[in-house]
């Protein structure tokens, strides 16, 4: 299957400190990719090199056929890629709505009665329709959360990339966000989610990755990949040879 994301050598550093380093992997389209390792791995700082946020200092990103790697990040964002943050950003002050129309007509180039009609229907997607006039300050994490998300499907995007969007959630809610985002995946949209709750992962993904400064160590089945000793040893603290 060809490439709908591709990665190719992919190097990004600050003076002597490398968060990219030759970074190379493919993601067909329809695929939900799992991105895990430790803190400080360099995840995060590759989906801004992905979404245009953090330029390359070598290396090549093709997106949908199209070279990006010099793209802005707008223009990427209109090409079909969005993103949720690890640390919810949303416009406190106003509600629900407001900030998914904002997301929708800014990102997602829809206006007027198109773009009300799409946010109501993704705010039922991620169970939000009921607090469309919330305040985005009131809500809870798991509601901020869900709203990372909707702001991120109210792009319109055809890659959906999740950072650590389960981190913080009680084992109830997380499973709740599990089924939103099966959902989200079985309409075909292709997904990589970094994330530190496995568990979450692997009932998701259809593959993983692992990374270690800025390096991918490995890939491959999620299970065959949680079971390898250098994934523990390295993600896990597990010595090796234990």
């Amino acid at each position: 299957m060809a490439a709908f994301l591709q990665l190719d050598q992919v190097s990004k550093a600050f003076g002597a400190v490398t968060v990219a380093d030759a970074l190379s992997f493919d993601v067909p389209s329809g695929e939900a990719l799992g991105v895990i390792g430790p803190n400080g791995a360099g995840k995060t700082s590759m989906f801004n090199l992905i979404t245009g946020t953090l330029s390359p200092t070598s290396g090549r990103i093709l997106f949908d056929g199209q070279d990006v790697t010099r793209s802005s990040a707008a223009k990427r964002c209109r090409a079909g890629m969005a993103r949720s943050f690890q640390v919810p950003q949303p416009f406190s002050g106003m509600t629900v709505f407001e900030n998914a129309m904002i997301a929708a007509t800014q990102a997602g180039g829809m206006h007027g009665r198109t773009a009300e009609q799409f946010c109501l229907e993704v705010l039922d997607q991620t169970e939000l329709l009921d607090r469309a006039n919330t305040l985005a300050g009131g809500l809870t994490l798991l509601g901020r959360k869900r709203l990372e998300l909707t702001r991120a499907l109210c792009a319109r995007p055809k890659l959906l990339m999740l950072d650590e969007i389960a981190g913080g959630l009680t084992d109830a809610e997380c499973g709740a966000l599990i089924q939103t985002i099966r959902d989200i995946h079985a309409r075909g949209v292709t997904i990589i989610w970094i994330e530190h709750v496995v568990h979450a992962l692997l009932a998701v993904v259809d593959r993983l990755i692992v990374i270690d400064f800025g390096r991918k160590i490995a890939e491959g089945a999620p299970r065959a990949i949680m079971e390898s000793p250098e994934v523990q040893e390295i993600y896990l603290g597990i010595e090796a040879d234990a």
